[in-house]
């Protein structure tokens, strides 16, 4: 899953890092670097909290909302994806039928954001559940 990150720093050099989809969820680290790689770990096991304590995901925001949130004004932005769905239980394998010019245009689009075309359907529906409010 992608996640956006604010990282803010008073030096220049060390940076806080906070993942705002994630309430609770920050890292840190001395470099720029650090701090993006220590955050995978920070999502891996968030992630793996909420879903142990039954909770769904928090509704992704756009970068563009996220953005404009004053409580993260001044902050550098990093979207990086954290491999978390393997929280969500064992995949299946199913067989569905897709009208072909659709089913090209969601490869077009999964290929564009380097997903797999399943990668793309779950993240598809999670989103749209997430719309609704179905956890």
């Amino acid at each position: 899953m992608r996640f956006a990150l604010a990282l803010h720093t008073d030096d220049g050099v060390a940076y806080g890092v906070t993942v705002p989809d994630l309430p609770g969820c920050f890292s840190a680290g001395e470099t720029l670097d650090d701090a993006v790689r220590s955050t995978y770990a920070a999502i891996d096991a968030h992630v793996e909290l909420l879903l142990e304590d039954g909770e769904a995901l928090p509704p992704a925001r756009s970068l563009a909302q996220l953005q404009a949130d004053p409580l993260l004004a001044g902050a550098l932005w990093v979207v990086i994806d954290v491999p978390v769905e393997r929280y969500f239980g064992p995949s299946e394998k199913i067989n569905i039928t897709v009208p072909r010019r659709l089913l090209a245009r969601i490869d077009a689009h999964a290929k564009a954001h380097r997903l797999s075309r399943s990668a793309f359907l779950a993240q598809a529906a999670r989103e749209a559940m997430q719309r609704e409010g179905v956890s």
